[in-house]
């Protein structure tokens, strides 16, 4: 069986996956790419999610929730062991995650010490920064784990 990559799904990607048409251009234009990606590019890829995903799309609309989980659940799960939670804190300790958005950390902690390929997105504010790549990249680097790329479904197509 051939090598394939390996890709961290986070919430944002489910969220809009299975969200209502947007009569926003610029989130419609997302929900789009995410459909593009996930019918063109998940079968090529070997994808993940974890508890950490299914917790946080199970918040909100109960009905909206249905549908993310229903997503969530096809999915492969990684585990949370108790170094998820440590490289976690370490993010949140260098400020390059605000300690508001624990599931961020957590999200980019799990891809790491699995050493997963892509950590795929729509949270361009705290996950897919330009300023957390290059945080994330330093404070892998030295605690050694690995450094998944972070980027959006459009990013991701080519597979």
């Amino acid at each position: 069986m051939e090598n394939r990559p390996t890709v961290y799904i986070e919430t944002s990607v489910f969220s809009y996956l299975a969200a209502r048409p947007s009569r926003d251009v610029i989130a419609h234009a997302h929900q789009m790419l995410t459909v593009e990606w996930w019918d063109r590019s998940l079968p090529r890829v070997e994808a993940f999610a974890s508890a950490i995903v299914l917790e946080e799309a199970s918040r909100g609309d109960p009905e909206a929730a249905v549908r993310r989980i229903r997503l969530i659940e096809q999915m492969d799960f990684l585990p949370t062991p108790p170094e998820v939670e440590a490289l976690a804190r370490t993010y949140i300790d260098a400020n390059l995650i605000p300690e508001s958005q624990l599931y961020d950390a957590l999200h980019l902690a799990i891809a790491s010490v699995h050493a997963i390929d892509y950590l795929l997105t729509w949270n361009c504010k705290h996950i897919a920064a330009a300023t957390v790549r290059r945080g994330l990249a330093a404070i892998n680097i030295r605690e050694g784990f690995g450094i998944p790329v972070l980027c959006t479904p459009e990013e991701l197509l080519e597979f």
